[in-house]
């Protein structure tokens, strides 16, 4: 039964049945889901996570990351961001079920817990992360077609150009891959070009690191900008780390599903950010504080190397900003699409190009609009990530265990909603002035 329930094309409850409070679930949560739930292993969710997150940003890294902190504030922020975040996911992770329901959605079990006020600011986070994350996408999809051209042109297109095509390859793969759980088929294709890209990028860093004595890693600007530069990096390190998805993307497991989720966590956390933060270091030490904000751009060697590169983060990049927009997907099909009918049946294909193509065309036109790479990742990781992946959970801790928790438990979590608020608007102010400037 439960096999034959996994195929139907519409299936997923956003709260099951349980001991609530009546009208509380009516309230602040969908009843039903366009797409699948309690159907993914967690190896396939963990590799996910890890393919996901090694994705095109990472060639950003090394500048936005280590160049505004140094050596030694740029390796402690890594590990105790990293720390941090791992902690707040996993913390995140065991709230997936409170006697007995089960949320699927963030701003549903914050809606349940807290009110209508915090369910739609949890919408509004999640969505702008969403939002800023995928334009992010575009932006680097554009970057690496345009490194491409301009290794065969002497005069390439526009970057804008570029940009518009990897919306609509964006569109077009959105409309293949409906739902997160449907990435399955996709993932050894993403799994071989990420570290295809990541071994040859690598290989080069090094030896460019070899050959580059003239590299210093002095950090540049006036006091206050190396103050409001340093807070941005710490953005950009929580974007490198995080989504503030996690319970969307937990909801595709199969129960258990707070084990499977947190082993999926460990994945990402152990293989998935060594990569990442391996690339971006390595990046650092090889050119030092004049580090390109987007890492092929300073490759030397053959050709191919960079056609290589840049091809292959651009078509995992497809791939995988799919992870990071399908809740989106999940919201507008479920309130558009007939939940009665296939995914693809005739009716609904109408709808799922009429909601894709408006999605991508609005993205992929502001993109077009305000090319800032650096923008993008700092202010995603600001007023958005923070609250979402810091401060919220530790409220649910108090409100689900305040009652329980013992006292220093309740002191931690109370410092933790202080603290990361307080960096949560100091981080914004960072990112607007660096908007501001640009």
């Amino acid at each position: 039964m439960e096999a034959d329930k996994r195929d139907v094309p519409f299936e997923a409850v956003s709260v099951e049945p349980g001991p609530v409070k009546e009208g509380q679930v009516r309230d602040y949560g969908l009843i039903s889901s366009a797409h699948t739930v309690d159907h993914d292993s967690w190896m396939q969710v963990g590799l996910l996570l890890v393919t996901s997150f090694n994705c095109g940003y990472i060639l950003s890294f090394s500048n936005l990351m280590l160049v505004p902190l140094g050596w030694t504030w740029g390796i402690m922020c890594l590990f105790v961001v990293g720390l941090f975040t791992a902690y707040a996911n996993w913390l995140l992770a065991g709230f997936h079920f409170i006697n007995g329901q089960r949320f699927i959605r963030y701003r549903d079990l914050m809606g349940f817990l807290f009110g209508k006020e915090l369910f739609y600011i949890t919408w509004v986070f999640q969505f702008s992360t969403i939002l800023l994350g995928n334009m992010g996408f575009i932006l680097l999809g554009g970057r690496a077609l345009k490194e491409i051209s301009s290794e065969f042109s002497n005069s390439p297109l526009r970057l804008q150009y570029f940009i518009i095509i990897t919306g609509a390859a964006f569109f077009l793969y959105s409309f293949a891959v409906p739902t997160m759980s449907a990435m399955r088929r996709w993932l050894g294709i993403s799994t071989i070009l990420t570290f295809t890209y990541i071994v040859i990028l690598l290989a080069v860093l090094v030896k460019d690191g070899k050959s580059n004595e003239n590299r210093d890693y002095k950090i540049r600007g006036s006091k206050v900008s190396k103050v409001f530069n340093g807070f941005g990096a710490v953005s950009a390190i929580i974007v490198c780390n995080t989504s503030g998805l996690l319970l969307e993307i937990q909801s595709t497991l199969r129960r258990p599903a707070v084990k499977s989720m947190r082993k999926a966590l460990c994945l990402q956390y152990s293989v998935g950010l060594g990569v990442y933060y391996g690339v971006s270091i390595v990046g650092y030490w090889a050119y030092g504080s004049t580090v390109s904000e987007y890492l092929p751009t300073e490759l030397s060697g053959p050709k191919w190397v960079k056609v290589s590169i840049n091809l292959a983060a651009f078509v995992q990049s497809i791939i995988s900003q799919h992870m990071f927009v399908a809740p989106i997907h999940e919201a507008l099909d479920t309130k558009f699409l007939k939940l009665d009918e296939g995914m693809h049946s005739r009716g609904n294909i109408k709808r799922l190009i009429s909601l894709r193509a408006f999605l991508f065309s609005g993205n992929t036109l502001v993109t077009a609009a305000f090319p800032f790479m650096g923008d993008f990742v700092n202010l995603l990781g600001s007023f958005t990530l923070i609250p979402l992946t810091f401060v919220f959970p530790s409220m649910i801790f108090l409100k689900v265990k305040g009652k329980t928790a013992r006292f220093e438990k309740k002191v931690w979590h109370c410092t933790n909603i202080v603290l990361f608020s307080i960096l949560a608007v100091v981080t914004t102010i960072s990112a607007v002035r660096l908007i501001a400037n640009n």
